[in-house]
């Protein structure tokens, strides 16, 4: 494959790399069937407090001596950081980069740095053992855990800044709930639909829709990519399913220039699922919204001919302000 960044492989890879609600995801809490959770890799671990109950701590404002919102630890909270320190006492394969408590979940980056005689679900139970003594009770924490393994260059660095940037996440999402969670009640022609982000933008007086034909070469891609910012900057908002290599480029490109955009998925929103990366930031600033007429699939699932086609309908309904609240 080739390297050249102006690919377009490498733009397609970058444009999901910006936008991980079109990459379907698995379930929260499944592991990996492939790899062997005994030998050396890197781990981000997510835990959940029960019924999400804010146990840990408290978000607090920026004062004078914290530049972004930050987490005081409740009497818990420390007793939690505590037995997380304490995990490489009892398991001295076990490396800890990061931790970040939240009030009801916590974060850690976990370096496995050589192989283990146990699953690393083994160190996570002991971890879960040592809260629920300091909590005097079982119930402290969900079942089960989420867990992401490191793959690839960069993605390291990426975590630490996602868990530094957690709290700061928080206090926005708590100061702009709605562009946050899932909405039902707007119909799109004659489909009802969830949508996450700004929904505001469908009252948009000038909605464009981005169609491009899979046939088109780059330098006629490039053509359409001038063609639909040009017309982004005199304040339309630009919609598509972003299916075509060309709607993809397209779409990247104005989210890269801080355009207000709408997109539809085919794979709908799962519980708790919110926006990530740059797509939160974006959200924060009301410029986008997303999309989806079907339910959440954990399942890999190549889009059909026909959802394709439905998708384009959709668009064309929205860019004609074909859509009403129920």
């Amino acid at each position: 494959m080739s390297n050249d960044p102006n690919s377009r492989n490498e733009r397609r890879k970058r444009w999901f790399q910006s936008h991980p609600e079109l990459a379907v995801k698995p379930s929260m809490k499944r592991r990996d069937p492939g790899h062997d959770y005994r030998g050396v890799a890197i781990y981000m671990v997510t835990l959940c407090i029960e019924g999400r109950r804010p146990l840990l701590g408290t978000l607090c404002p920026p004062d004078d001596h914290h530049a972004q919102p930050w987490i005081k630890l409740s009497e818990l909270g420390r007793q939690v950081k505590q037995a997380w320190l304490e995990l490489p006492r009892f398991h001295p394969e076990v490396k800890l980069l990061a931790f970040q408590p939240m009030p009801d979940h916590i974060h850690g980056i976990i370096h496995v740095t050589r192989p283990m005689t146990r699953h690393l679900g083994h160190v996570i139970l002991g971890f879960k053992k040592g809260c629920h003594d300091a909590y005097g009770a079982n119930g402290l924490w969900e079942e089960g855990y989420n867990d992401r393994i490191l793959r690839g260059a960069g993605q390291l660095d990426r975590w630490f800044k996602y868990l530094d940037d957690n709290p700061r996440r928080l206090w926005i999402k708590h100061n702009n709930p709605q562009l946050f969670t899932t909405h039902t009640g707007i119909t799109i022609g004659t489909t009802p639909v969830t949508v996450m982000g700004n929904w505001f933008l469908l009252d948009f007086p000038d909605k464009v829709n981005v169609k491009c034909s899979r046939s088109l070469t780059d330098d006629e891609i490039e053509a359409q990519c001038l063609r639909f910012l040009t017309i982004a900057s005199r304040g339309a908002v630009l919609v598509s399913p972003c299916i075509s290599p060309g709607e993809k480029e397209v779409m990247a490109r104005a989210f890269q220039a801080g355009y207000p955009i709408i997109i539809l998925i085919e794979n709908g929103f799962a519980p708790m699922q919110k926006p990530s990366g740059r797509q939160f930031d974006a959200c924060a600033q009301g410029r986008l919204l997303i999309i989806a007429p079907w339910p959440h699939h954990d399942d890999r699932r190549r889009i059909t001919r026909a959802q394709c086609l439905f998708l384009n309908d959709l668009a064309r309904h929205i860019s004609d302000g074909n859509w009403r609240t129920t």
